[in-house]
C-alpha cells in the first residue's frame, strides 16, 4: 500500500525542452558553423590551421607558386595538429633513446691528410704571429690575423668540427665590462650540504645489464620526479592554508633558478656514479604553482644514490641583496643623459652599478649568497622494463602537458586559486630574472649593461609573465647524447619511413648532375634550384584560408589512404611469407623424421630459436 502524497509536495513535472521555432534566430544559432566543421576536419586529419603562404620561384622556368607550411606551434590553444605533430615526435624521441643497449653517437672518423695540412698550416701561422707580436711588426700581425681567418675557414670548409683555438681579438661576454677579468667563486662546499664521491666520468651512456638465475639478460631503465621544498602546507587545492606565512618570495627565487638546479644535479649525478648518465624529461608547474620535473633515465641507479645526490644539491645566486625594495614601478629611479647611469629622483646620485655590487660582496669575507635553491625531499624514482605497456604509459605521462601553456597546467577555477596566483605572479614581477634584468633597479642597483630603454617592474622576461609561473626556460630537457638526433633529425626519420613503406623516392637520379655547379675555389657546390619568400595574406595569388585548408585536407586525406594501403600490402605480404616459411619448415618436418626430429622440443638437430 502506497502512501498519499500530501498536497503541494508533488514531484515537479519535467520541463519539457522548448523546439526553437523553425526559421528562427535561435533555431539558426543551433546549426553548427561550417568554419568551425572544417576546421575540425583539419585537426582530425593532421592540417595545420595557421599555415604559412610561401611564394617558391623556380630559378629555371620562373614558374611561382603559394605552398602552404605548418606553422609549427607547440600549443594547443595556437594550432592543435601542429602541437599534436610535436607531441608525437617527442614522444618518439623519448622512446628511442629510453632503453638503448648501444651507444646512439659512433666515434669521430680519423682525420684526412688535408685536414692535418691545414692544422699544421695553422700552427705555423700562429708561431709567426707570436714572432711579430715580440718584434712588434703590428703590420705583420694584421696580415697574419687576415691569413689565420682564412685557414680557419679552409679548416671548417675542410669537413672539420670546432674550433682550433679561440680567436684573438674579440670581447669575452663572460668577463667583467669594467675590469676585464672574469669573477670566480670558491667551488668548496657548503657546510650543510652532504659530501658526494667523486668518480671520473666513463665515456658510456648504457645502464647496466642484469641476468636472471635461468641467464635471461635484461637492461631495465628508471622513471624519476624531482620537486622543489615546502613553502607552507597547502591544501589538496595547492593554494596555502595560511596565506601570510606561506614564502613566496623563496617561491619566485627558486622558480626562476629551477634549471641551474638540475643542472647541478645531473653534474653530480655523473661524477657520483662514474658514466654519462643520459635523460629526456619535461618541466611543468605542480597544482601548488611549484615548478617540478619528470625524467626518463636510461639505465638504472639506486634510489638511496638519487635521493642522497638531490639532498647534496643546490645552487647559490650570488648577486646583490634583496632584502629591502627601494623604489617602486610607479615610482622608480630617473635616467639621467648626462651622466648616462640611474639616479635617485630626489637626490639625483647615481646608484650602484653592477660591478660595485658585485666589488662589494668580494671583498666581503663573510658573504653569503643571496639565494640557495634545493630539492624538497620528496623523491620519486622507479624501474620501467623496455616494451612494456608501463613504458608506453610513462612516455605519455612525461608528455601530457608539453602541448599546454605552463599557466593552463592547472585551471585557477576559484576565487582562493586565483588569489593564490595573483600572490606569486606579484612576487615574480619583482623577483630579478638576470643580470641585466630591469628589476635591479627597484633595489637601487643598476643591472648590467644599463640604458635609458629600462622599466623597473615591467620586466618583459618570460619569468614575470602570468601565464608562465617562474618556467622561463626550455620546458623539454633532453641530453646530448639521448638518440644521438634533433628533432629535425626525428622528423627526417618519420618521412623517410613515410616514403619507404610508400615506395617513393626524391632521388632524381641523372638529374642531379645537372643541379650541381663549380665554385671559384674548383670545388663542387649543390645548386639553389627555388628561391622562397614569405606570401602576404593579401596578395592576389594567396587564396582565402579556407579554400587553402580544404585542399589540404584533401590532399592529406589521399595521403592517409594511399599510407593505409601500403600498410595492409606490408601486413598482407608479411603473412604470406610467414604462411610460405611454415608450410616449408612443416615439410622438412615430415621429410626428417626418421633423422632424429625432436618432437618435445619442435625442433630438428640442426635448427636453433
Amino acid at each position: 500500500m502506497t502512501a498519499p502524497t500530501l498536497p503541494g509536495l508533488e514531484p515537479a513535472a519535467p520541463t519539457p525542452v522548448a523546439v526553437p521555432r523553425p526559421g528562427s534566430r535561435a533555431a539558426r544559432m543551433a546549426l553548427p558553423r561550417s568554419v568551425d566543421v572544417l576546421k575540425e576536419i583539419a585537426a582530425e586529419y593532421g592540417v595545420c590551421v595557421r599555415p604559412l603562404a610561401m611564394r617558391r620561384t623556380d630559378l629555371d622556368t620562373g614558374l611561382t607558386e603559394v605552398i602552404d607550411l605548418p606553422c609549427g606551434a607547440t600549443r594547443e590553444d595556437k594550432c592543435a595538429p601542429c602541437a599534436k605533430k610535436n607531441r608525437r615526435l617527442r614522444q618518439a624521441q623519448i622512446r628511442e633513446g629510453w632503453h638503448r643497449d648501444d651507444e646512439p653517437l659512433p666515434p669521430p672518423e680519423p682525420a684526412t691528410e688535408e685536414q692535418k695540412a691545414l692544422i699544421l698550416f695553422r700552427a705555423h701561422l700562429e708561431f709567426s704571429r707570436d714572432e711579430a707580436i715580440r718584434a712588434a711588426e703590428w703590420g705583420q700581425v694584421e696580415e697574419l690575423d687576415e691569413g689565420i681567418r682564412e685557414v680557419e675557414e679552409a679548416i671548417t670548409a675542410e669537413g672539420l668540427r670546432g674550433r682550433v683555438g679561440p680567436p684573438h681579438a674579440g670581447v669575452d661576454e663572460d668577463a667583467d665590462d669594467d675590469t676585464g677579468r672574469r669573477r670566480k667563486r670558491s667551488t668548496k662546499r657548503r657546510q650543510d650540504a652532504p659530501e658526494l664521491p667523486r668518480r671520473k666520468v666513463e665515456r658510456r651512456t648504457v645502464g647496466r645489464t642484469y641476468t636472471a638465475a635461468d641467464g635471461t639478460t635484461y637492461r631495465p631503465s628508471m622513471w624519476l620526479t624531482l620537486t622543489l621544498d615546502s613553502y607552507g602546507p597547502v591544501r589538496p587545492d595547492g593554494t596555502p592554508v595560511n596565506p601570510d606565512r606561506y614564502d613566496y618570495r623563496r617561491a619566485a627565487w627558486d622558480a626562476v633558478h629551477f634549471p641551474r638546479l638540475l643542472d647541478r644535479f645531473w653534474q653530480n649525478l655523473r661524477r657520483c656514479e662514474g658514466w654519462n648518465v643520459q635523460y629526456a624529461g619535461c618541466v611543468e608547474p605542480q597544482r601548488r604553482l611549484a615548478p617540478h620535473a619528470h625524467f626518463a633515465i636510461r639505465g638504472t641507479i639506486p634510489r638511496d644514490t638519487l635521493r642522497t645526490v638531490a639532498a647534496a644539491t643546490y645552487h647559490q645566486v650570488w648577486w646583490p641583496a634583496v632584502d629591502v625594495q627601494q623604489y617602486t614601478a610607479d615610482r622608480p629611479p630617473v635616467w639621467d643623459e648626462d651622466a648616462a647611469a640611474w639616479v635617485d629622483p630626489d637626490t639625483h646620485q647615481p646608484l650602484t652599478t653592477w660591478t660595485e655590487a658585485l666589488d662589494a660582496i668580494d671583498d666581503n669575507p663573510h658573504a653569503e649568497p643571496v639565494h640557495v635553491v634545493r630539492f624538497g625531499t620528496q623523491v620519486d624514482a622507479r624501474g620501467v622494463m623496455p616494451g612494456t605497456t608501463d613504458a608506453e604509459r610513462t612516455i605519455r605521462y612525461v608528455t601530457k602537458y608539453i602541448t599546454k601553456h605552463t599557466g593552463d597546467v592547472h585551471k585557477a577555477t576559484t576565487d582562493r586559486q586565483r588569489k593564490h596566483l595573483d600572490r606569486l605572479w606579484r612576487e615574480l614581477r619583482v623577483t630579478p630574472c638576470t643580470d641585466r634584468c630591469a628589476n635591479w633597479l627597484l633595489y637601487g642597483v643598476q643591472p648590467k649593461k644599463a640604458h635609458a630603454k629600462l622599466k623597473p617592474g615591467r620586466c618583459k622576461g618570460k619569468v614575470h609573465q602570468r601565464d608562465t609561473l617562474g618556467i622561463g626556460g626550455r620546458r623539454i630537457l633532453i641530453s646530448r647524447d639521448w638518440s644521438g638526433k634533433t628533432l629535425s633529425d626525428h622528423k627526417h626519420d618519420v618521412r623517410a619511413w613515410v616514403r619507404a613503406l610508400l615506395g617513393t623516392t626524391t632521388d632524381s637520379g641523372a638529374a642531379d648532375n645537372t643541379r650541381q655547379l663549380v665554385d671559384d675555389q674548383g670545388d663542387t657546390v649543390e645548386r639553389v634550384r627555388h628561391a622562397w619568400e614569405l606570401a602576404r595574406p593579401d596578395d592576389p595569388d594567396v587564396g582565402p584560408l579556407s579554400h587553402r585548408l580544404m585542399r589540404s585536407i584533401s590532399e592529406r586525406a589521399r595521403w592517409r589512404s594511399e599510407l593505409l594501403a601500403a600498410k595492409d600490402r606490408a601486413a598482407q605480404g608479411s603473412t604470406d611469407l610467414s604462411a610460405t616459411q611454415h608450410n616449408a619448415r612443416h615439410d622438412g618436418e615430415e621429410g626428417d623424421s626418421g633423422r632424429g626430429f625432436d618432437h618435445r622440443a619442435g625442433r630438428g638437430p640442426d635448427q636453433h630459436e
